[in-house]
């Protein structure tokens, strides 16, 4: 399962949304025999929230503020099997589809000239169980904004041109053989920082992800990994342990978010401070 909380201090609930991915794939299989019998078959999910941010938090140090400052935040689980990167892969893509429709959709329902009514304006927040590793395609992709079409972890299969759905130019746009986000997004744990997320018995890695719109936003601090020396002084060698009671470790970031203030010659510029 997953969950989103929120400090209704600091935001104000504007919609919900939950992505059953086995939902989108058979809308968008046209006839994929792989994608209705790999990705659809899988019952993982997305979950995401958009939030008007409280004008009171701008207050301190800020002489002007946004009339409407929208965010959205999302937190999704992939599929486990080492052996379906190419479900991973498209289940994230999927995901990054229906959030660009959601920010879309948001951003037509605002008065022209605020912000909030430029689509690219409402940064993200991407909370993920990727169960994918550093050098995974579906890191690439989220990191550089797209994957080429015929990336390893697609396997070699017969996904056809169902893919370019979930493109960002769409299914008629021009893809340049590669399936594209138009999201800026960068992870918020950089250089290795944490050795793994995920600790059990007969496997280690770093599967577990915050990404976030990093022209939107960018990070105070992070927190760090466990003390490996705690770690063998307890003879902790996997977990869940009765000390640690789950067998993925906590990740929590701070963020900043520059808010977008009224567009000056059709510009919209973040404030810095």
């Amino acid at each position: 399962g997953c969950a989103i909380f929120f400090k209704t201090e600091k935001f104000t609930l504007v919609q919900k949304h939950t992505v059953e991915f086995n939902q989108v794939a058979m809308a968008n299989s046209e006839g994929s025999e792989v994608m209705l019998n790999r990705v659809m078959t899988k019952d993982n999910i997305g979950v995401a929230v958009l939030l008007e941010v409280n004008k009171d938090i701008f207050v301190g140090g800020m002489k002007q503020f946004p009339e409407k400052q929208l965010l959205l935040v999302s937190n999704a689980h992939m599929h486990w099997d080492p052996e379906y990167s190419d479900v991973k892969l498209i289940q994230t893509m999927m995901f990054i589809s229906e959030l660009k429709s959601i920010v879309e959709k948001a951003s037509s329902f605002v008065k022209s000239g605020s912000p909030a009514s430029d689509p690219s304006s409402i940064p993200i927040v991407l909370c993920a169980d990727l169960n994918s590793l550093p050098d995974s395609g579906v890191v690439e992709y989220l990191s550089n904004g797209g994957v080429a079409e015929n990336h390893k972890d697609f396997k070699e299969l017969r996904y056809n041109e169902c893919l370019m759905n979930f493109s960002c130019n769409g299914k008629n746009g021009n893809s340049d053989g590669c399936i594209t986000h138009s999201f800026q997004l960068k992870s918020a744990y950089e250089n290795n920082l944490m050795p793994y997320t995920n600790y059990t018995y007969d496997f280690k890695g770093v599967i577990d992800y915050v990404f976030y719109s990093k022209s939107h936003m960018s990070v105070l601090g992070v927190l760090g990994p466990l003390d490996p020396q705690w770690l063998t002084e307890n003879s902790i060698t996997g977990c869940p342990h009765p000390h640690i009671p789950s067998d993925h470790f906590s990740l929590l970031t701070q963020l900043e978010l520059h808010p977008l203030l009224p567009a000056i010659n059709g510009l919209h510029l973040p404030v810095h401070r």
